[in-house]
């Protein structure tokens, strides 16, 4: 049996990231969010600040299939990687990051098209946790001590940004319930509700192997 990894989807504002943390708590691995970026800049060479403008942000569209095929079996020494847009040299880095940190240890990954980077590991569990927009809004309201108004335009704002970048690099659709194991509605049952029903899922899912 390999490493147990768990990637979290989320809407802005769901609660994902708590999911997550709790998640990571009751198993006792790492949760990689942030540190993440950390990570692959280290990884990479680029400056971590890089990684900070440019972190689940939507990309211009370009021939991309054809320069992720190059760049497979070349590396980033290829020339298709050196003449890439910075966005697609970050979300490589990234990519390769998330590949390396699940074959080395169990752990929880928030964002970041882990999914799509992880789609060939059978013992990684995809879920995307979501809530009513009413749910949502008083979170970010509260969280970020701004109106409901505001919090329902950054809401809006934050979830087209992580839909185009996730549709963009994955050329699956951000949400779709064909595009995850789990899709949990955290405004129904809670973060711990959500982070018991993802326990349940791993145990099932061993059992039928």
């Amino acid at each position: 049996m390999g490493n147990k990894v768990y990637t979290i989807g989320r809407e802005f504002g769901s609660g994902g990231k708590e999911v997550g943390e709790k998640l990571a708590q009751r198993l006792g691995i790492k949760l990689y969010d942030k540190e993440l970026l950390q990570h692959a800049a280290k990884e990479s060479g680029f400056c971590e600040e890089i990684f900070e403008n440019h972190d689940e942000k939507p990309t211009n569209s370009f021939l991309y299939s054809l320069v992720m095929d190059t760049y497979s079996m070349n590396g980033y020494s290829s020339a298709p990687f050196l003449d890439m847009p910075l966005n697609h040299k970050v979300f490589l880095a990234q990519f390769d990051s998330i590949k390396k940190i699940a074959a080395k240890e169990s752990c929880v990954i928030v964002g970041r098209c882990a999914d799509y980077a992880l789609a060939e590991n059978p013992d990684c569990i995809n879920v995307f946790i979501h809530a009513d927009m009413e749910k949502r809004v008083k979170l970010v309201s509260k969280r970020g001590n701004i109106t409901e108004n505001k919090a329902k335009d950054l809401i809006v704002k934050q979830d087209k940004q992580r839909a185009s970048y996730y549709n963009y690099y994955t050329s699956k659709k951000w949400g779709d319930s064909q595009s995850y194991h789990l899709t949990l509605d955290s405004g129904k049952v809670g973060i711990d509700g959500c982070v018991e029903m993802i326990l349940k899922f791993r145990e099932l899912m061993d059992a039928a192997k």
